[in-house]
């Protein structure tokens, strides 16, 4: 085969970055969920302006993907004030006791924050589902096993 035509790599070639995927979910923040997306977006900002500075185009289209998830998640935010209650709902810190007296704390809330090796569960997670409208004596099944829950703040 004749390579006559082909264009040799220069090495400066990459790959175009599939767009990060927008939950189709209302995006329910806390106040600090908000300050995260707001400390997000602030940081891309300042990253996009090193990587044009050093003329890094692959930073460039990488953090400019980020930037728009980010700012997006920006736009469509909707801040949720802590609502006191006797049920559980976003927001709500949750305190739950295993047969076995093991005692789990959750807190539910919105999708970017969620983080549940520390506790941290999305209000559309499975568990949260579970818990959100429960109150304190109200028992709920979690996958490894019911529990009570036993403190809600």
């Amino acid at each position: 085969m004749s390579r006559a035509f082909v264009k040799e790599s220069d090495g400066t070639e990459f790959e175009a970055l599939a767009e990060l995927q927008v939950s189709p979910h209302r995006n329910l923040v806390t106040a600090e969920g908000l300050a995260q997306i707001v400390a997000a977006v602030e940081r891309l900002r300042a990253e996009l302006s090193a990587a044009r500075a050093a003329e890094d185009r692959a930073a460039v289209q990488r953090v400019q993907r980020d930037l728009r998830y980010w700012v997006e998640r920006q736009r469509t935010a909707e801040s949720v004030l802590p609502a006191a209650g006797d049920k559980a709902r976003f927001g709500s810190i949750v305190v739950l006791e295993k047969a076995d007296g093991t005692v789990t704390e959750f807190r539910i809330v919105g999708e970017d924050e969620a983080d549940p090796a520390n506790g941290k569960i999305s209000y559309v997670s499975p568990i949260a589902k579970r818990l959100i409208g429960a109150a304190v004596g109200d028992e709920i099944e979690l996958p490894d096993g019911p529990a009570t829950l036993v403190d809600l703040r």
